[in-house]
């Protein structure tokens, strides 16, 4: 048994010669172009082969491994719907296949796209930032583990790298800069202050405001509970995929009783009764800021970053600030460890922890005295 990879000296394409004893005991030889032109993928489409027939024998004609554009269709339904991804993930998904991936590989077939398929997507995607290339990348990825498992791939035709992407710089307020916007946001209105606290000092994201429900504040045992999220009108779970519970500060919890209403479930509305959206948010974010002084800006998560950097600056635990937040990875809440203090602090207070050199004070804070008896 042997696979040997080579390239076509009149054709110039990668070809594989496989040598195996199937399973009646005869010997069989197979040359043929790779499936994958690429050299450690063709390695591998090699083996898999080789181990295949020593199973199985001579292989019957293979059914035609579908197009890129082909499988899309699927992977949507079948994979993202099926197995009931969030909402938001399914569209992130679908953005990413109808915008770079079937424009650029839509007519390959799965088990063409090899290293140079992949760079084609790269250069597809140079004016856009890294992490939105990767996330391109990482749907590419996937749709192929997909159909390895489906058996419509015998193996992965390539490895998908990813590109560099720094660490990105997450924007929040100070602590003065904040107040200044509760202060603004107070004079803005009810409603207003109390979007700007529940982001700000309980670390709800866009989503879990507009979807809050009166019965998820507790004023009781002062907390929320964040159970739900909602995305264009459809309600999920948090990002995270858990309900988290949220102690509420003392001014949070009063802004939250001054907006009670009765105009149904949800802990806000807009003034004709409709449900407010992310629109709502944006403009009750810049209407804050205007009364603030601040610079208007259409983002409002970074309140969620002031809560989590505020916290951090505080010397919070990173488990506290992760459980507080809904993080599932820990590396996301390490991405704010940096603010805090405590942590240098308590590391260089280590180079202190020595013992006492010989000379110095002991333990009882008395220097060590001689024996000055006379000796017997």
């Amino acid at each position: 048994m042997s696979v040997r990879v080579s390239k076509s000296k009149k054709w110039g394409f990668l070809e594989v010669d496989i040598r195996v004893r199937l399973p009646d005991g005869t010997r069989h030889r197979e040359r043929t172009k790779s499936p994958v032109q690429s050299r450690s993928g063709a390695k591998r489409w090699a083996e898999e082969r080789e181990r295949y027939l020593a199973l199985h024998g001579k292989a019957q004609p293979q059914k035609e491994v579908p197009t890129l554009e082909e499988f899309s269709k699927r992977f949507i339904e079948d994979y993202a719907k099926a197995n009931k991804l969030k909402a938001s993930g399914i569209a992130a998904k679908q953005t990413v296949l109808e915008k770079h991936l079937v424009p650029v590989l839509g007519k390959k077939r799965l088990n063409e796209i090899g290293d140079y398929e992949v760079q084609k997507v790269k250069r597809h995607l140079a004016a856009m930032k890294p992490k939105t290339v990767n996330c391109v990348l990482t749907v590419l990825s996937k749709l192929l583990k997909v159909a390895v498992d489906w058996k419509e791939l015998a193996l992965m035709p390539v490895s998908v790298k990813m590109v560099k992407a720094p660490d990105p710089e997450l924007p929040f307020y100070d602590f003065e800069e904040f107040e200044q916007l509760v202060e603004g946001a107070g004079k803005a209105g009810a409603d207003v202050l109390a979007f700007v606290l529940l982001a700000g000092e309980a670390g709800l994201r866009r989503g879990e405001i507009i979807a809050l429900e009166r019965s998820d504040i507790d004023f009781k045992r002062n907390q929320i509970t964040v159970r739900q999220s909602d995305w264009q009108g459809q309600i999920d779970t948090p990002k995270s995929g858990k309900t988290r519970r949220v102690p509420m500060t003392a001014r949070l919890g009063v802004a939250l009783q001054a907006i009670r209403h009765l105009r149904g479930p949800r802990a806000f509305y807009q003034r004709d009764g409709q449900l407010i959206s992310a629109n709502t948010l944006r403009s009750w974010m810049q209407r804050a800021q205007a009364r603030a002084g601040l610079p208007l800006t259409s983002g409002v998560h970074i309140l969620r970053h002031t809560f989590c950097s505020h916290l951090a600056m505080r010397g919070a635990p990173v488990r506290a600030i992760q459980e507080l937040a809904g993080h599932a990875d820990l590396s996301t809440t390490m991405r704010y460890m940096h603010l805090s203090p405590a942590s240098l602090n308590q590391a260089i207070r280590l180079l202190e922890q020595r013992p006492p050199l010989r000379g110095e004070q002991g333990e009882s804070g008395t220097p060590p005295q001689e024996n000055t008896s006379n000796s017997q």
